[in-house]
């Protein structure tokens, strides 16, 4: 796979012209989400909100948008943040809902005609989607009481990457050969040379932008994992996601497994049983 970003495609390199980038009321969302939304329009008198909460949670691209809908409707105020999808539509409201979120663009119709990308997006989105079932499996260990906050934030952890393949495929697509020739090259290296910047610095100012709830930026800022149970889980979710991409062979596994033991206050061996078991 070899690809370069467009010589035509000016693409910024610094902070803030790469935030301007991007639209959140423009983003896609998923294809499957997008059909049933808009077959619950149909009878959205009998809709509520923990039905059209399962729809949601399980796309980051609409999860940020509704995020970032409420809280431009809030700005200015502090109290009474909505932290979960649920409290954001109970909040908002389902017909005002409806009425904002009309029929939505898909992310399989903005990549049909770059296949590479498609597949690029998907790979992120199936790592998005296992970080969230992890961090909500030790979450549920702990018995932390803001399991949805934690899945949310682990769900959302890598959505600029997700950004990244639909606005600037090239670019990601080189992100990718360079690291599969170089699995030892870090990710951050790779970003700042090629962005100007990293793709968590983007997502931290988006995330600030875009005034999706404090908790959430908490829980996903991999900078605040010291002083925070929640963050770090979320944290070694997302490692564990990430370094089992294609199997257990990965040698960061064993770091890996040690500190989810600590974590989740199990020994080592029952702790790589349960990993697996989840994975299953």
């Amino acid at each position: 796979m070899t690809a370069t970003p467009h010589a035509e495609q000016r693409l910024p390199r610094d902070l803030g012209g790469w935030a301007c980038l991007f639209d959140v009321a423009q983003l896609p969302v998923l294809g499957d989400t997008a059909e049933r939304l808009e077959e619950a329009r149909t009878h959205e008198d009998s809709v509520d909100a923990h039905w059209l909460s399962e729809a949601i949670c399980s796309d980051p691209l609409l999860t940020i948008k509704l995020h970032a809908h409420v809280g431009y409707l809030r700005r200015g105020r502090d109290s009474g943040e909505p932290e979960t999808v649920t409290a954001a539509l109970v909040m908002l409201g389902i017909p005002p809902f409806f009425n904002h979120f009309g029929p939505q663009p898909t992310v399989e119709d903005a990549l049909l005609s770059n296949p590479l990308a498609w597949e690029g997006f998907q790979a992120v989105l199936r790592r998005s989607h296992r970080a969230a079932n992890f961090a909500t499996s030790f979450a549920l260990q702990r018995l932390d009481h803001d399991v949805a906050v934690i899945q949310s934030a682990a769900l959302l952890h890598d959505f600029a990457e997700l950004l990244l393949w639909l606005q600037a495929p090239p670019l990601a697509l080189e992100m990718l050969r360079r690291q599969r020739a170089d699995p030892q090259l870090r990710s951050a290296d790779v970003q700042r040379e090629l962005m100007g910047i990293t793709l968590p610095e983007l997502q931290r100012e988006l995330m600030r932008r875009w005034r999706l709830p404090s908790v959430l930026q908490h829980t996903a800022d991999d900078t605040r994992h010291a002083d925070s149970a929640q963050a770090r889980t979320v944290l070694l979710a997302v490692r564990l996601a990430r370094h089992t991409a294609l199997g257990w062979d990965n040698p960061a596994l064993p770091d890996d497994i040690r500190d989810i033991a600590d974590l989740l206050h199990l020994g080592e061996v029952p702790t790589q049983h349960l990993l697996h078991t989840l994975d299953l």
